[in-house]
């Protein structure tokens, strides 16, 4: 019994979000080829120095899967911000907790289409409330997989609640507004925070944009660092250089909130 419901809870997520999906690691692996193509010719320009810029492109590409992980958890922080707004509404209209998270999930579908992220989990605890599960265990769930302080919190909270007894809709009610509140200051700072990762941004290129613009305009200055051995060490340096300011300033900015 165990093995079916195990296989059947596999089967229910077939459509698993949390798993980068084979075209997006086929896009990054184009873009790291590319990225590759391109420091060669800013900073090689030799063929054979091309085959051994490949653990820049891996480097990239598990870059590139941190960062879908981070905009996918973004994405679920905030549509669980309209999450609770539903459940509040529903809750607030004399809907137990099951039904409110199916209510929810009409409401998210509304929002974000059949296929988002949010939309899929709250489907997914729709059926299972049906097989018997309880909304605590799906929403700690949820919140464990997704990594998601706000989702962990309310889970906890409702578990606790429902432990000590009491009037569920003003606990419940109460919960609501105080995360809302949080997400609110939340959202804040991250709008504080988006100008200074695009500076950053923007700062990465210039060094890269100067030396094109420098092979462009004047291309003879820079020949002596082609073709030769010191050459070579001098741009490998300057690379190494490149890399580790661009990995510090995407620390500076990469603020947990």
């Amino acid at each position: 019994m165990k093995i079916f419901n195990f296989a059947q809870k596999q089967a229910d997520r077939k459509n698993d979000y949390y798993q980068s999906s084979w075209k997006s690691l086929l896009r990054y692996g184009t873009e790291s080829l590319f990225l590759c193509f391109a420091i060669n010719y800013l900073f090689y320009k030799n063929s054979v120095a091309f085959f051994f810029l490949w653990p820049i492109g891996l480097w990239y590409i598990r870059q590139r899967l941190i960062q879908e992980k981070k905009h996918r958890r973004a994405r679920i922080w905030t549509q669980f911000r309209d999450a609770l707004s539903g459940l509040q509404v529903s809750i607030s209209a004399g809907y137990s907790i099951e039904n409110a998270i199916t209510e929810t999930r009409k409401d998210l579908e509304k929002l974000y289409g059949k296929k988002g992220e949010l939309t899929l989990e709250f489907s997914y605890m729709e059926r299972q409330l049906n097989r018997g599960a309880s909304a605590e265990k799906l929403l700690s769930d949820l919140g464990r997989h997704s990594g998601i302080e706000d989702i962990q919190n309310f889970s906890q909270i409702l578990i606790q609640s429902k432990k000590m007894g009491g009037n569920m809709r003003t606990i419940l009610h109460e919960c609501i507004s105080s995360i809302e509140g949080q997400m609110d200051v939340k959202k804040e700072i991250q709008t504080m925070l988006a100008s200074r990762r695009l500076e950053q941004k923007i700062m990465s290129l210039i060094p890269l944009g100067i030396i094109f613009y420098m092979q462009i305009s004047t291309p003879d200055f820079l020949s002596v660092l082609y073709g030769n051995l010191p050459g070579i060490c001098i741009m490998t340096f300057c690379l190494g250089l490149y890399l580790f300011a661009y990995h510090w300033g995407e620390r500076l900015v990469d603020i947990e909130i």
